[in-house]
C-alpha cells in the first residue's frame, strides 16, 4: 500500500485481495483514465483488458492522450462496477452497493512485437471469442493503433455490497420501504448490420453475451 493508495474515508470497504481486483477489472467495460495534459487535468473513457498484472488500455495514435504517452504518462485510472441502489428510511442513509478500483502508475506503449497480444487481450475481454471469428488486423491497422500497458502494482480496491447502514433507533420512519435493489447490465436484442446477410447466424461470441 502506498500513500495514494490508502483509504480515509470507509477504510473497512477496502480490500487487497487480488481477486476482488480481478473480478472487479474482469466484469467492467469502461475505464476512466486521468492524467495531466498542457497543464489541466484530463478524463477519458477507454476500453481497456488485462492480462495478469497488466491493464491494457486501447486507443488511435492520434488520439491526444496516446500521443502524450508515447515516452511514458504518469496516469490515474478508475474502474467502477455500480451493483445495486441501497434505499434507507433517510436519504441520509441511502447508498450505492459497488465494486471500485484506482490503478496510479507509469503508462507505456506496448511495444510493437507485443501489440497485437495486447489488442487481442482488449477484443476477447469485450467480446469474448471474437478475435478468432474474424480476419485479423492488418499491418496498417496495428499502426494506427496505440495500446498503452499500466502495472496493476499500485491498486486501491474498495468494496460496498451489504444493505441499508442506518441506525436501528435513528427515529425513521419504519413504514418506509428499506432495501436494496440489485443492478446489473444486460445484452438486448442483437441487430444485424445491413452489410451482414440474413443467413449468417448469429456467432459465438455473440450468442455468449445473450
Amino acid at each position: 500500500m502506498s500513500e495514494r493508495t490508502r483509504i480515509t474515508r470507509k477504510p473497512d470497504r477496502g480490500t487487497d485481495d487480488p481477486a476482488a481486483l480481478n473480478s472487479l477489472l474482469d466484469d467492467a467495460r469502461v475505464a476512466h483514465v486521468a492524467f495531466v495534459r498542457h497543464g489541466y487535468p484530463v478524463v477519458l473513457p477507454m476500453a481497456f483488458g488485462r492480462d495478469g498484472n497488466r491493464l491494457y488500455l486501447h486507443g488511435s495514435t492520434g488520439a491526444g492522450a496516446f500521443l502524450a504517452a508515447r515516452s511514458g504518462l504518469e496516469v490515474s485510472v478508475a474502474v467502477t462496477h455500480l451493483d445495486g441502489l441501497v434505499f434507507a428510511r433517510s436519504t441520509f442513509d441511502s447508498s450505492m452497493n459497488y465494486r471500485s478500483a484506482v490503478v496510479f502508475g507509469h503508462a507505456t506503449p506496448v511495444p510493437d512485437n507485443r501489440k497485437e497480444a495486447a489488442l487481442r487481450a482488449v477484443t476477447e475481454h469485450l467480446m469474448p471469442g471474437r478475435w478468432d471469428e474474424v480476419r485479423p488486423p492488418s499491418a496498417k491497422e496495428l499502426a494506427a493503433t496505440t495500446v498503452l500497458e499500466l502495472p496493476l502494482d499500485e491498486v486501491s480496491v474498495k468494496v460496498r455490497a451489504t444493505g441499508p447502514g442506518e441506525a436501528p433507533d435513528g427515529g425513521e420512519d419504519h413504514t418506509a420501504w428499506a432495501g436494496v435493489v440489485p443492478l446489473r447490465t444486460v445484452a438486448g436484442t442483437p441487430e444485424r448490420s445491413a452489410l451482414t446477410d440474413s443467413a449468417v447466424p448469429l456467432p459465438g461470441s455473440v450468442r455468449s453475451l445473450l
